[in-house]
């Protein structure tokens, strides 16, 4: 009797063992952590100059320019001390912010960007620009970036006039000034007629960076 009812609890604990492996399934292989998708290795353009070649440049301004730019400015103003600035710098933000800005607007205007220009430019001997911001280093050189687009297999810096329509900058300042242009009886680019900037247009040009002397823990 004794040993029926071992047989019997032997048997029910069988039963439940597996209903319990039925009711779990079958156990499925415990999932590998994924690795993290590799970024696209991006390669050095063209353009990149080793640290020598960067210094020798440095110096060839040194030399060859800088001089002549010091003895200028105490021509024209022999009471002051005047160093000339080596370099102008713009927040690693504030450029994102900048080519984000000009793609929206080219896009807007339906055209591509070819390529940004660095004009040379020098501050005037006054306080403030035009608009009114301070002018920080007042005579120094310093750049202004312009985006530029291809028109008819030549390539010119454009701006956004206030229709949304990309428009030549030199049809809108010429060769004597704002306002005037230095066009008249050339070709016109198929919708980049000759116009005059005017409210409502969009300048696309970047300045106001800062402009420095020489830093001399670089070279």
């Amino acid at each position: 009797m004794k040993n029926n009812r071992k047989v019997a609890i032997a048997f029910l604990g069988t039963v439940l063992l597996f209903m319990g492996a039925c009711q779990q399934g079958p156990k499925k292989d415990e999932p590998k952590d994924s690795e993290p998708p590799q970024e696209e290795k991006i390669s050095p353009p063209e353009g990149i100059i080793s640290l020598e070649e960067s210094k020798s440049l440095y110096d060839n301004y040194t030399r060859n320019r800088v001089g002549m730019i010091e003895k200028y400015e105490m021509e024209q103003y022999p009471d002051e001390k005047y160093v000339p600035s080596r370099f102008t710098s713009f927040t690693y933000e504030d450029i994102k912010q900048y080519m984000a800005y000009i793609e929206q607007e080219a896009k807007g205007a339906n055209v591509e960007i070819s390529s940004l220009r660095f004009y040379f430019a020098n501050y005037p001997n006054n306080e403030h620009f035009p608009d009114g911001k301070k002018i920080v280093h007042p005579r120094q050189n310093s750049i202004f970036i312009v985006p530029a687009i291809m028109v008819d297999g030549e390539e010119h810096g454009f701006y956004i006039g206030a229709d949304g329509q990309a428009k030549l900058i030199k049809n809108a300042v010429g060769t004597k000034g704002m306002g005037h242009n230095s066009n008249a009886g050339e070709k016109s680019y198929a919708s980049f007629a000759p116009t005059l900037f005017q409210s409502g247009d969009k300048s696309l040009d970047l300045n106001h960076g800062n402009s420095s002397p020489p830093p001399y823990t670089d070279f």
